[in-house]
């Protein structure tokens, strides 16, 4: 099992940027295959973007590529995600999640709330 810690939220006015971080507890860091989502008010929980173990294949969903870069560190068992340029439609609840193949299983974490003004 893996617990996983996001931070890094707030708010910020469009245009601007944020980090996001995500800390893992296993030692087992580098096994996952390692996910943000976003969900906000009124909608469901989307994809965002994901990268594989060794941070040599990322995904993003359309509405930000170009604009955020997912990237991790496996020795500090941590995720990131740099978002630049952001939109007051990227407003939501960021979640962190680390799927592991072996167990076909998500893991997650509690969420940072990402609030972009315009």
């Amino acid at each position: 099992q893996v617990q996983l810690v996001e931070s890094g939220g707030g708010l910020v006015q469009a245009g601007g940027s944020l980090r996001l971080s995500c800390a893992a507890s296993a030692g087992t860091f580098s096994s996952y295959l390692m996910e943000w989502f976003r969900q906000a008010p009124g909608k469901e929980r989307e994809f965002v973007s994901s990268i594989n173990w060794s941070g040599t294949s990322t995904s993003y969903v359309d509405s930000v590529k170009g604009r955020f870069t997912i990237s991790r560190d496996n020795a500090k068992n941590t995720m990131y995600l740099q978002m630049d340029d952001l939109k007051p439609e990227d407003t939501a609840v960021y979640y962190c999640a680390a799927y592991s193949v072996a167990r076909v299983y998500r893991y997650w974490g509690q969420g940072t709330q990402v609030t972009v003004s315009s």
